[in-house]
């Protein structure tokens, strides 16, 4: 294999895939990445058996071939190489050299031949869907996505073809029991086959990474066991958590009738601000509701204790409740619009937040007891 390559381009596409190695694995070959130079360009794969992703970049193919790199240390290299330089790669025995301007170096590789690379498989269900509501999807949920490995169907976003207020959509929901974020798009063609997957985190991850670079549409392939990105030139395949979603319907509350509505950038700062006090462990604020206005505060008897005013539209009967502050600003974060607005039923019951600028999301919060 002997080749040469804009850095630029090299480094774009590597950025692409090396994240999908795991730094900590006991198969050796697993910690490469898969180099194959054929025709005018140079193709990088890497996996770690539960997730694949491959890109390629313009090369001038001097020498086809196909080998193995350390993952982190090529992508280490390539990264701190100058900006628009030119990298001649070339397989000398068991070692690619890697010759740019003044720099050398010799990096160890397997045989691309022990690369294992997933199986294929047929995808009953195909679509394109734009980049950008695809971006949207990913990131108005996968804040709620669960930590909790021992519940293990909720570490994922729930893809799924459903009716929505306006029609078909293909909405994603995330949840970790305490916080459930639940965003629609338009349904595209092709996607009323998708009965519901769940994309598990790492793989979220890896697919928000790619669509940075992506062009307008995205084509998406699902089968019951794997879903496959095609984004660009780019490819990510993962399996999927087999699983069963709760009815993540039953959680979302229809008729809270006292609705709070606050600029929402105001509410945010406050939140933060007394939350400087709240204990670590529960990170709790007590929302007090009167009309015209809501008065967050924080008492804790080490850390001490906090209050602020914020004047917010409120006509209802006072109430108190009580929230997780990360949460309160996690959700506020996702706000698009001036205003942000809650709906309660009461101090236990848990509430629904809503974007005025944007009714294809809501959000929906476990009270704590304050």
């Amino acid at each position: 294999m002997k080749l040469t390559i804009d850095r630029n381009a090299l480094m774009r596409a590597l950025s692409h895939v090396q994240a999908v190695v795991e730094k900590r694995n006991t198969i050796p070959i697993l910690a490469n990445i898969l180099l194959q130079a054929e025709g005018d360009s140079l193709r990088l794969t890497a996996t770690d058996l539960d997730i694949e992703a491959s890109d390629s970049a313009e090369a001038k193919i001097k020498k086809a071939g196909q080998i193995t790199a350390p993952a982190q240390t090529f992508f280490d290299v390539v990264r701190k190489l100058p900006e628009g330089s030119e990298i001649a790669l070339e397989l000398q025995e068991t070692r690619l050299s890697i010759n740019a301007g003044r720099s050398k170096f010799a990096l160890p590789t397997l045989p691309a031949a022990d690369f294992q690379t997933m199986a294929r498989e047929d995808a009953p269900v195909k679509f394109e869907v734009e980049a950008a509501e695809l971006r949207r999807l990913i990131d108005k949920t996968r804040f709620a996505i669960s930590t909790e490995e021992t519940r293990y169907y909720l570490n994922g976003i729930f893809l799924h073809h459903a009716k929505g207020a306006s029609g078909s959509v293909l909405r994603a929901v995330a949840t970790d029991g305490h916080r459930l974020a639940l965003a629609d798009a338009p349904a595209p063609k092709g996607s009323s086959g998708l009965k519901g997957i769940i994309i598990p985190r790492k793989a979220v991850a890896e697919a928000r990474r790619l669509l940075d670079d992506a062009p307008e549409t995205v084509t998406v392939e699902c089968s019951d066991s794997r879903i496959t990105f095609h984004i660009g030139d780019a490819q990510l395949t993962s399996k999927l958590i087999d699983g069963s979603f709760p009815e993540y319907q039953r959680v979302i509350p229809k008729d809270n009738g006292r609705i709070l509505d606050v600029q929402n950038k105001e509410f945010a700062a406050a939140v933060d601000r007394v939350a400087t006090v709240s204990a670590e462990r529960s990170r709790s604020v007590k929302l007090s509701l009167a009309p015209g206005k809501v008065t967050l505060a924080v008492t804790h008897s080490e850390t001490g204790s906090g209050a602020e005013e914020v004047e917010a539209d409120y006509d209802a009967e006072p109430m108190e409740i009580g929230f997780n502050a990360k949460y309160l600003l996690d959700v506020t974060q996702q706000i698009e619009g001036e205003e942000a607005r809650f709906e309660f039923n009461d101090s236990a019951s848990p509430a629904r937040v809503l974007d005025a600028k944007d009714s294809g999301v809501q959000y929906v919060l476990m009270p704590l007891r304050v």
